[in-house]
């Protein structure tokens, strides 16, 4: 059931997605192209000019330097906006003022919205709940990590030391680790709209999700075997392998990437439902809401609508979703751990048992 539910949801998300990877209303809107190729050339807007803008008079800056335009390095980027990106973000609120006043709907520009910008930063819900994600993955990272070495019984090993258990726990701390990553590229990313900073967030994302599907096959497939999981691993690694090198190095074709990202999501869910509906798992009702909550959060992309205040979207709305669902996502990954290594430790005492009697 839970599987019938998850499919049409991401079919439509897929269509969806794919069909809005072209350029934006707002953007093709002559009011607004006339009022960015003005700014660009004089700095000001209706008389209003801004400090980042430094352009020639009469052939020499006014500073008496060169007639090179102003454009910080990436880092000062995040503090102060180039000239270009002052005059969209500016020319944009203007355009949309204008049209809210005669009774017209928002548009987007450039793929978003008119965000109104907060602290200098593009996206301040979006950033502020990416970074809520990265904490709460943080934590489920460490908090696992002192679960199934110091809190959960360990084997003792022949070279001597001890390891978990739990045969799957060093795939899951790299897993921990890129979402880590890809939730700080995401909060750079919607705190300045840059194409490095868009690159990273894109590779990040596609990295994590290549490495998810080989987390899902292998722990739904119960693949304990180190053979097995390379033969899992290799093709996957390969392909999202290139297709960011493809992204990054030949072209940023988004409507590939997205096509990319759905089929991978589809796969993982797809999975993830069967395997919680055949498995006897005590703690599949948890996964099983997690897969079911995730398909509905995606909704929130489907249905999209313009900023609330200026600030929250549906995309940010998303961001804050995925918040609880990861609380849950590293709960049910902590459970696993406990249930399998009570499972494990079991079996041991059992067969130590038969031995035992064996031996009288």
């Amino acid at each position: 059931m839970e599987r019938s539910a998850v499919v049409p949801v991401l079919v439509l998300l897929s269509s969806f997605l794919v069909s809005c990877c072209v350029a934006s209303q707002g953007d093709r809107q002559s009011t607004y192209r006339l009022c960015t190729e003005s700014c660009e050339k004089s700095g000001c807007i209706d008389q209003v000019c801004f400090s980042n803008c430094k352009h020639p008079v009469n052939g020499v800056n006014k500073d008496g330097m060169s007639e090179e335009p102003h454009t910080p390095p990436l880092l000062a980027a995040f503090e102060e906006w180039d000239c270009k990106s002052e005059c969209r973000y500016q020319c944009m609120m203007d355009t949309e003022s204008k049209r809210a006043a005669i009774g017209e709907a928002p548009l987007k520009y450039h793929g978003k919205w008119a965000f109104t910008r907060m602290l200098n930063l593009q996206e301040p819900a979006s950033v502020f709940f990416s970074v809520l994600n990265l904490l709460v993955h943080l934590q489920g990272v460490v908090s696992f990590y002192f679960l199934v070495h110091y809190k959960l019984p360990q084997r003792a090993l022949q070279l001597g030391g001890k390891s978990p258990y739990y045969e799957f726990w060093g795939i899951w701390i790299i897993y921990g680790l890129l979402s880590i990553n890809s939730w700080l590229w995401s909060a750079v990313f919607h705190s300045r709209d840059m194409p490095i900073t868009e690159q990273l967030d894109y590779s990040s994302a596609i990295a994590l999700l290549g490495y998810t599907l080989i987390v899902t096959i292998i722990r739904t497939g119960n693949l304990r075997i180190e053979a097995a999981q390379v033969m899992v691993a290799a093709p996957i690694l390969a392909f999202i392998t290139t297709h960011i090198l493809y992204l990054n190095f030949y072209q940023f074709d988004y409507g590939l990437n997205m096509k990319v990202c759905v089929s991978l999501g589809i796969a993982q869910l797809l999975l993830w439902s069967g395997w919680a509906g055949l498995t006897r798992h005590p703690h599949r009702f948890k996964l099983l809401f997690v897969v079911v909550g995730t398909a509905l959060a995606i909704l929130l992309e489907v249905f999209d609508f313009a900023p609330v205040w200026g600030v929250l979207d549906a995309h940010a709305l998303w961001h804050a979703v995925t918040v609880p669902l990861t609380v849950f996502w590293w709960s049910f990954i902590k459970d696993d751990a406990r249930w399998r290594t009570s499972s494990v430790v079991n079996r041991v005492k059992a067969t130590a048992e038969a031995d035992s009697r064996k031996e009288k």
